[in-house]
């Protein structure tokens, strides 16, 4: 499993680094936006030096058109390092700029994925990771295990490359179905990580016996079973 951080703030990376196996960060303009009015480009190699050149940094374009997409990833390589992952939304527009970028030796996470076939030509197009957006594809009354499945079968009987990065959780219990279902990576915000985690079963079973014993009350009142007839 690879274990990625979907978020862009410098501290909370410094923070998780040194606890959790990671390999990686991601990004995109929603969680840019958090970090407020950054000097983009200084921002993000400040992050780089944060997490070494050993792991991925994702950065997301933000224009609709194949030819900005590929001047966008271009000045991106430029002003960072050439290692970044640009992440490519998964449109016809998108795709287009994909298998020019990929052409020419850059680094591609199709993202933005909420259906199998979605998936499977950006595979086909030869991306190096695919993004599928696990709680929205539940969200639209899809099975989105089944659709990670459907990619690690198509990866696996091709022998293609791609790795598939799960993204956009909502519980824990999602980031688990994504792995079961044969993804080599997830990327989860460190909250979420955290909280996974960091569980503690002993409030779970007090506010249990919290519960039954105001169940108990309710239903009879102060006695207790030894005062039953």
């Amino acid at each position: 499993m690879e274990l990625m951080f979907d978020n862009a703030n410098i501290d909370t990376i410094k923070e998780f680094a040194e606890i959790y196996p990671f390999v990686g960060v991601t990004s995109n303009p929603t969680i840019i936006k958090k970090e407020g009015k950054i000097d983009f480009f200084n921002h993000f190699r400040k992050l780089r030096e944060v997490i070494g050149a050993d792991k991925s940094l994702h950065i997301q374009v933000v224009s609709q058109t194949a030819e900005e997409m590929i001047k966008e990833a271009e000045k991106i390589v430029e002003n960072i390092d050439k290692d970044v992952y640009i992440k490519i939304p998964v449109t016809e527009e998108g795709l287009k700029a994909i298998k020019n970028l990929k052409s020419r030796g850059f680094r591609v996470t199709a993202t933005a994925i909420y259906t199998k076939m979605q998936g499977l030509v950006a595979i086909a197009a030869g991306a190096d990771y695919i993004a599928p957006y696990f709680n929205r594809i539940q969200s639209r009354g899809s099975d989105a295990a089944a659709t990670v499945a459907c990619f690690r079968q198509n990866i696996d009987f091709f022998g293609k490359k791609t790795k598939i990065l799960a993204a956009s959780f909502h519980h824990g219990g999602q980031v688990i179905k994504a792995l079961q279902a044969g993804a080599d990576a997830v990327t989860l915000s460190p909250d979420l990580l955290r909280e996974m985690i960091c569980i503690n079963p002993t409030n779970y079973i007090e506010n249990a016996i919290t519960t039954f014993a105001a169940d108990w009350e309710e239903s009879q009142g102060t006695k207790s079973i030894l005062d039953c007839e």
